[in-house]
């Protein structure tokens, strides 16, 4: 919700007596945006232009907050929690455009201006949390609110704000209150810290190849990509791998040699967890303390049951005994394929014991050989302006809505496309930018952001402005970007959560968002059109010959998706499981590696597989706003898995079916209790039963 994210995240810096020479019409930050749709002229803004129009936000902001809080009129709800929620506009701009430029295209210049204003952030949050006539005024209305004739959004609305108030320390006393400062301030340098070493060294490995027969098994696609790095790096006439998902991943999958392997292997896993100035392990320790210690003063056993209570698992014994059920059956289908690659490594003369850095490797054999499905043979029916396009016309098909590039609209990177979102009856709905290759100022991984968010006042309402960040393999040679079947996946996934946003009909700012285990389900759930054939058969075509691609291909990706999936669930969980270790501990610091290695045991981590993201480098818990509910994925999972059965049950496009999932879950955001949504849309409460039955988990015993 954004009322939490607005006492989260928002960035602040004091009112200076300078405050004149910052509203100067050269800050592009500070003016009106006359660009189409109202879009950051991402031109015209520089670095330089960050701190004064923080300075100056903040100062409006405080205006703002101060209006409301010294009101001699008594508190009501339109002016105090609505204008509460109204409050702080100018601040979110400029936090947004900052923000998302150091996710997608940072610099050293961004970098620093990250480190200085994170713990100012922290104080701004705190100033607005512990203003005690702000609060009184807060409580006045929340005490009256059985008198009060409020709509749904409105009552959830007053409760939130209430809640956050209240977890924001609003009731502890003046020590207390000092130590919380002093604590938020600190987990906002270290969580900045966490992030640029996890980055730094994602960038600084290379594997440098400079003898061709090392480059056995290799695609060509995958050494041409080799080659092109290279080059950039001025290391003509070699070849270079990186720790970024498509150079990384693709070689791990076909490189013959085992002794590179094992050297990529060792360097992605020991990111950020060795000595050095990137060590990670020792903050990771300290953010987990800290965290502890605040829930603790707030009332709270952990943080784990802190940050858990609002969300839909609402305790950690229920996420356990979700983790649990997925555990056990997940280990039992890994052990299977473990053997199966074993199998097939001393069937082709290699070594049967199978190590962390074969599984990707053999997995690929045995798929190959079982299901005659070879990614790289796959790969030419998704080029990638197929698949966003595929995309696109799957949103049409369900809910009428037309995308068309713009390329009049300002852009924050040359390779950035801009879009306008028409709902079905041509009215405007959303700009959106998708950003699709890796680039050393961008992080890891893929994520939907916004730079604007919905606000559907009737005096005043705004669409969004949302973004797709995606490290998707770029184009070798004459060929386009091809995709792999995950890359594929993960571009409708993200997709899922642009439409979340762009589809969002909310009235209240606070509202745009919602429990972030509910907030990947209207994303996975687009991942199940990705792969349905009637939707392939319209996008997955042939990037030469037009070819749409075969039935039984169609078929045999869909056989091989159950394969492999033991493992991947036994990483994820296991990440998970992590995750929860570390936020149900008292405050007392651990050496972060023995407690990795303690919980992994404790857990009875197959020896051949590691966490999706071992502690120094998992940036969602860490650096992020996953901290205890890594496992929302999975749980996301479950609803979009028997969400997804409605549409089987009726058909995948039958209109009614996606109205009601548009009206029910899409347009509300927050503006409800997640599960009472999704009752509305189901008609009930989501059943385990269809993903386990995804996954081939359903008829192992655990």
């Amino acid at each position: 919700m954004f009322l939490r994210l607005l006492l989260l995240a928002l960035l602040a810096l004091p009112a200076l007596v300078q405050a004149a020479e910052v509203t100067s019409s050269t800050n592009p930050l500070l003016q009106e945006w006359k660009t189409p749709f109202g879009v950051p002229p991402f031109g015209d803004i520089k670095p330089e232009h960050f701190m004064p129009a923080f300075t100056e936000a903040m100062a409006r902001h405080d205006q703002e907050i101060a209006a409301i809080a010294k009101d001699p009129a008594p508190a009501t709800f339109a002016n105090t929690i609505e204008a509460f929620d109204r409050s702080g506009v100018l601040l979110q701009r400029v936090n947004s455009v900052f923000n998302n430029l150091s996710s997608a295209e940072t610099n050293p210049a961004l970098q620093a201006i990250s480190k200085e204003i994170a713990p100012k952030m922290a104080s701004h949050r705190d100033d607005i949390a512990l203003d005690p006539a702000l609060f009184a005024r807060v409580k006045t209305v929340w005490e009256g609110r059985s008198k009060l004739s409020l709509a749904a959004d409105q009552s959830k609305l007053l409760e939130d704000t209430w809640k956050n108030f209240v977890r924001g320390g609003a009731r502890l006393d003046d020590a207390g209150k000092k130590r919380l400062r002093e604590i938020n301030g600190e987990l906002a340098s270290l969580s900045v810290q966490f992030g640029d070493h996890t980055l730094d060294e994602t960038n600084q490995y290379k594997l440098v190849i400079d003898k061709k027969e090392d480059l056995a098994g290799l695609p060509e696609r995958v050494v041409a990509s080799g080659g092109a790095a290279a080059k950039e790096a001025k290391l003509d006439g070699r070849w270079v791998f990186t720790l970024h998902a498509p150079s990384y991943g693709p070689f791990m999958q076909y490189s013959d040699r085992r002794e590179l392997r094992k050297q990529m292997f060792m360097a992605y896993t020991n990111k950020a967890g060795h000595e050095g100035k990137d060590d990670n392990r020792g903050i990771a320790s300290r953010i987990a303390s800290l965290r502890a210690e605040r829930a603790q003063l707030l009332g709270y056993k952990t943080h784990a049951h802190f940050v858990l209570d609002e969300n839909m698992a609402k305790t950690p014994e229920r996420v356990q005994e979700l983790l649990d059920r997925v555990w056990a059956p997940a280990k039992q289908v890994a052990a299977r394929e473990r053997d199966a690659m074993g199998a097939e490594a001393k069937a082709l003369g290699g070594d049967p014991k199978i190590e962390a850095w074969d599984w990707a490797y053999y997995a690929e054999k045995v798929r190959q050989r079982r299901y005659q499905v070879d990614e790289d043979a796959v790969r030419p029916y998704f080029p990638l302006d197929r698949v966003r396009e595929g995309a696109f016309w799957t949103a049409n098909r369900l809910y009428g809505i037309t995308f068309t590039e713009r390329k009049d609209i300002p852009v924050y990177q040359s390779e950035v496309k801009a879009w306008e979102v028409k709902d079905a009856d041509g009215s405007h709905l959303a700009i959106f930018y998708t950003d699709d290759h890796p680039r050393p100022g961008k992080r890891s991984g893929a994520w939907s952001t916004r730079f604007r968010d919905t606000w559907m006042r009737p005096d005043a309402p705004q669409r969004p402005i949302v973004a797709n960040v995606c490290n998707i393999s770029r184009p070798v040679g004459d060929a386009p970007a091809l995709l792999s079947l995950e890359e594929t996946e993960t571009l409708f996934h993200e997709f899922g959560h642009a439409l979340h946003s762009m589809l969002s009909q909310v009235r209240y700012r606070s509202q745009g968002g919602t429990p972030r285990d509910f907030v990947e389900m209207p994303s996975q759930i687009m991942e199940n059109w990705a792969t349905e054939p009637e939707v392939l058969k319209h996008y997955a075509h042939h990037w030469k010959t037009g070819e749409v691609i075969p039935d039984s291909l169609v078929r045999r990706v869909k056989e091989s998706r159950k394969f492999n999936q033991g493992f991947a669930t036994v990483e994820y969980t296991a990440a998970s499981l992590l995750d929860l270790r570390w936020h149900t501990l008292d405050a007392k610091p651990r050496d972060a590696a023995t407690f990795e290695e303690q919980t992994m045991k404790a857990i009875g981590m197959p020896r051949e597989i590691v966490p999706r993201y071992r502690t120094s480098y998992f940036q969602h818990i860490f650096s992020g706003a996953y901290s205890a509910v890594y496992y929302s994925y999975i749980w996301s999972e479950v609803l979009d898995a028997d969400a997804f059965q409605a549409f089987r049950e009726h058909g995948i496009f039958d209109p009614t079916t996606a109205r009601s999932f548009r009206t029910n879950i899409l347009e509300k955001g927050g503006s409800e209790e997640a599960m009472e949504l999704y009752r509305r849309f189901r008609g009930r409460e989501p059943s385990v039963d269809p993903l386990l039955e995804r996954r081939g988990l359903l008829a192992v015993t655990p």
